[in-house]
């Protein structure tokens, strides 16, 4: 039976390999050597496979794909029907737009209320901050500079009404005046994402704050729940993703053409290009600054960055990555402080990817964004990126509430989900990366670089045990970081 499936799926792979050669290598030159049903028959035959191949596999992400290219496929052949698809897409957009303000209200108070403990977690504490602030703005930063230099965006043709009209300047003081929320609820109703994320930062100080520990505990049990709820929530609405990627793709190609596709290859290479730029520029420094031995660390968190690339989940590689930081060196007690809380404040890789996909939508829209409106993004990044690792396409959820804040259309978003499997492999294993560096970057601050760990707390202490076993639950369920 299994030599019989492997043989079907050769024979499935052959089916499309030969759609492709047919479409590449004989249509592009010579246009007019094939006829058009020739051509719809050859296509639809290879749209088969795909769906039978989709089939067979039954994972997300093999759907995903699959529904881009069936998606390209009805664009191109029923452009009528593509654009009536429309309303999928925008079901899938309304679904996701559910999610942010409880999501984030309950990742960053859990982040903040649960790690606040100055007493337990000494110098560490402000010294990890500080250097996750300082490497993830480098990111951010990166990530504005690419896109700016490449213009991946630039050209693109968004459907009429899809662009947002373009409003009257704001000043200063009334952009600070807009940041600070003045009622909680207008301000999810609006869609503020900046200003939720003020008001679950100061909430999350104050839970801290909190003497009585039963009450502290109470809230702070019910902001988990909260988040693992959404989180559980989030995960359903994933399972709508292909059918919006699809209706997207489909609505996109029908209204614009094929041309589009241009655009995201351009976008997928700016991303590579800037988070290679970040590891040559950024990570690579650091490390021989502080005299970590660069070769060694490389060859000892090759298996947790692998798992982190082929998973598509930073969580699915964390047990491995903090046994590897302890092997090389990094005592436990720091392992188990600096690598959850990472989780949370020290996405690099994900940063760098919403600088980038930022202003990409900008560009699409035809938006001229100056330095300071850019700026104003980087900040408003900086904040919301927190606290939302382990949340299935959080970096999605993300780029449209702050796409939202902008006045900026979500047409471009749908164009890069897409393609957002690609840059999430990318992404992903730079996030994990980017943690590994930074438990040694703190057992360096700390002087126990190198030292036994013998005499060390176990990692499961209780506040840790409870963040592992999140985490842990997470892994399992191999979500997207």
């Amino acid at each position: 039976m299994t030599n019989k499936k492997m043989k079907a799926t050769f024979c499935l792979m052959g089916v499309l390999a030969s759609q492709a050669a047919i479409i590449l290598v004989i249509y592009t030159p010579w246009t007019d050597l094939l006829s058009p049903s020739f051509l719809f028959i050859s296509r639809w035959l290879g749209i088969a496979a795909v769906i039978a191949y989709c089939l067979r596999k039954a994972s997300l992400t093999t759907w995903i794909f699959g529904s881009m290219l069936i998606g390209i496929a009805i664009g191109v052949d029923f452009p009528e029907l593509a654009m009536n698809l429309k309303v999928v897409s925008q079901v899938f957009l309304k679904l996701i737009k559910t999610v942010i303000a409880p999501l984030l209200f309950g990742t960053l108070v859990v982040g903040i209320a649960g790690h606040s403990d100055l007493k337990q977690v000494g110098r560490m504490g402000w010294k990890s901050l500080l250097y996750f602030e300082l490497v993830t703005t480098l990111a951010l930063l990166i990530g504005l500079l690419a896109i700016n230099i490449s213009q991946a965006g630039v050209g693109i043709e968004l459907p009429v009404g899809e662009a947002p009209i373009q409003g009257t300047a704001r000043s200063w003081q009334e952009v600070i005046l807009h940041i600070f929320p003045e009622n909680i609820a207008k301000s999810i109703v609006e869609g503020e994402i900046l200003q939720i994320v003020l008001f679950s930062i100061l909430f999350g100080i104050g839970l801290a704050l909190v003497k009585d520990g039963k009450k502290k505990q109470l809230m702070l049990s019910f902001t988990e729940s909260l988040s693992e709820v959404m989180f559980n929530f989030t995960r359903v609405i994933m399972y709508f993703a292909p059918f919006g990627v699809g209706a997207a793709i489909a609505y996109t190609v029908g209204e614009m053409g094929l041309g589009i596709l241009i655009n995201l290859f351009h976008l997928l290479a700016t991303l590579y290009v800037a988070l290679v730029a970040f590891l040559v520029m950024v990570l690579l420094p650091i490390a021989i600054l502080l005299k970590i031995p660069v070769l060694k660390f490389i060859k000892v968190i090759s298996e947790p960055v692998s798992i982190a690339f082929a998973t598509t989940s930073s969580e699915a590689a964390l047990p491995k990555a903090m046994e590897a930081m302890e092997k090389f060196g990094v005592p436990r007690k720091i392992v188990a402080f600096v690598m959850p809380t990472g989780y949370s404040f020290n996405l690099d890789g994900t940063t760098l990817y919403l600088a980038l996909a930022s202003i990409f939508v900008a560009q699409a829209a035809g938006i001229q964004m100056g330095i300071g409106d850019q700026l104003l993004m980087v900040l408003t990044l900086m904040l919301t990126s927190k606290g939302v690792a382990g949340i299935p396409r959080a970096s999605l959820i993300i780029l449209m509430g702050t796409a939202a804040s902008f006045n900026l259309p979500m047409a471009p978003i749908f164009l890069i989900l897409a393609i957002d499997e690609l840059m999430d492999m990318a992404r992903t294993s730079v996030n994990v990366i980017g943690n590994c560096l930074a438990t040694c970057v703190i057992a360096k601050w700390e002087g126990e670089f190198g030292l036994k760990s013998e005499d060390n707390l176990s990692l499961l202490t209780p506040d840790v045990e409870r963040i592992s076993s999140i985490h842990n639950d997470i892994a399992k369920k191999h979500t997207h970081a």
